[in-house]
């Protein structure tokens, strides 16, 4: 599949034009990850809620099953801001989730997420050749010590304003959100409704505005999306839902079974697991606290108030109760191998190239 040449392959020395989206909760698992890199695309470990010690323990996994690059995806560090009415009110409505499944009350506290200087540390030491980023991006000193590693830095944009400052940041390859992609919105300039712009709206206005290559991600589930892309002037894909029913995939069974029933119309957008809007399956726990979506007390509170339930939900085989991230190609998620699916996507997307000379 040598026929791929863009600046995407160029600059990570990959011959597929393919990153597998980092999905965060033990869904890439290091099988995952090496399986895409593999087989020519770039394998990404989603490490935003590992501890520094389970990064480095993927990383070295990672690498007893590939020789080849991939990436490490952290979140850009925030400042939390606590608010203990939110928080109380989060319990009370959360009350009777926790009852049904046997859980004590409990309320975390600080921190709510690994030490970020920790995990970028691990990530330096153990030499990855590419650091993505979602929420943004963290504090300029940061970048310039992950540049002067020789690191490719990747982050995430849902609008123009985004991209602009993403690329006077100096990143190197900019991921174009779609507003069909499943998971976390990762807007981090105004608010995530404002960043809901269609992936392909989105990927031709950050191609004519910035000049960092631009990755196309949000609904791209086969070789068709990436030839569109690609037809676009996208330098690749990012593909997640793509891969979540994969063998290789660490999603629950209950969740991989789930997709397959879905529709284009069975996702939706709420805040109600994390207190950051994400796309998922529609399920129980959605739909019922859709009319609490004000009173959330925000990310990353409400992740860690609600990570028991999904816990438990999981051990308990209830997918009522878990945040099941779904992108809006969801129905066209298969159960095949994984470097099968990026060898099989890649040689329909030069069959419709070359259609089209």
């Amino acid at each position: 599949m040598s026929q791929f040449k863009t600046p995407l392959t160029e600059k990570l020395q990959i011959s597929l034009p393919i990153i597998q989206a980092p999905m965060a909760g033990g869904i890439t698992t290091p099988q995952l990850v090496a399986e895409i890199s593999n087989a020519g695309g770039l394998g990404s470990l989603a490490a935003g809620y590992m501890e520094p010690q389970q990064i480095r323990a993927a990383i070295v996994e990672i690498r007893t099953l590939t020789e080849r690059p991939f990436a490490v995806n952290l979140f850009a560090p925030e400042h939390v801001q606590e608010d203990y009415a939110r928080i109380q009110r989060a319990q009370e409505l959360l009350a009777p989730y926790r009852d049904e499944l046997g859980l004590p009350t409990e309320t975390p506290s600080e921190p709510y997420l690994p030490n970020f200087s920790e995990q970028l540390s691990v990530v330096l030491d153990e030499g990855v050749n590419c650091l993505s980023f979602t929420f943004g991006l963290p504090a300029s000193e940061d970048i310039e010590t992950i540049k002067e590693w020789g690191i490719t830095l990747i982050a995430t944009a849902t609008h123009l304003l985004e991209a602009i400052l993403l690329e006077e940041s100096g990143v190197d390859l900019i991921v174009a959100q779609g507003a069909e992609a499943g998971g976390h919105r990762a807007t981090f300039i105004g608010q995530p409704e404002q960043g809901l712009v269609g992936t392909l709206a989105l990927l031709p206005l950050l191609v004519n505005h910035v000049r960092v290559p631009i990755v196309a991600a949000g609904g791209v589930m086969d070789g068709r999306g990436l030839a569109a892309a690609l037809a676009l002037g996208a330098a690749g894909v990012q593909m997640g839902t793509a891969f979540l029913a994969c063998p290789e995939s660490g999603a629950h069974p209950l969740y991989k079974e789930k997709l397959s029933q879905g529709t284009e119309i069975t996702t939706s957008l709420s805040r109600c697991f994390s207190g950051r809007l994400a796309r998922g399956l529609t399920n129980r726990f959605i739909t019922e606290m859709q009319a609490h979506e004000a009173e959330w007390p925000g990310y990353p509170i409400q992740n860690a108030l609600t990570r028991a339930i999904r816990q438990a939900a999981a051990r308990q085989n209830r997918p009522e109760f878990m945040s099941l991230w779904a992108g809006q190609g969801c129905p066209l998620c298969t159960t095949r191998p994984a470097a099968e699916l990026v060898r099989e996507w890649a040689a329909q997307a030069l069959e419709r190239s070359n259609a089209g000379h």
